[in-house]
């Protein structure tokens, strides 16, 4: 069963703000900004994309690298007890 939807982190790396987060909160995937997410919502950030190196450099996001990076943080989120 897939935890979070490949559109959800597209948006993720197609973001032009680079202070936005993976968020799953509730069984959903958000990408909210940073300032966004209160105290209590900061242990469900999944990922920063200032922490990916997928959303760095000027490579195209292909359906190839939203696939493997939602399997791999998938994983993550999986780790977080989901």
């Amino acid at each position: 069963m897939a935890l979070l939807d490949p559109d959800c982190v597209r948006r993720l790396l197609e973001s032009a703000d680079p202070d936005v987060a993976l968020v799953f909160v509730r069984g959903e995937c958000l990408v909210l900004p940073l300032d966004e997410i209160d105290e209590r919502h900061r242990k469900l950030v999944v990922v920063r994309r200032a922490d990916l190196p997928e959303a760095q450099g000027d490579e195209p996001v292909t359906e190839e690298r939203v696939e493997a990076l939602t399997r791999c943080l998938e994983n993550t989120v999986r780790d977080l007890g989901a």
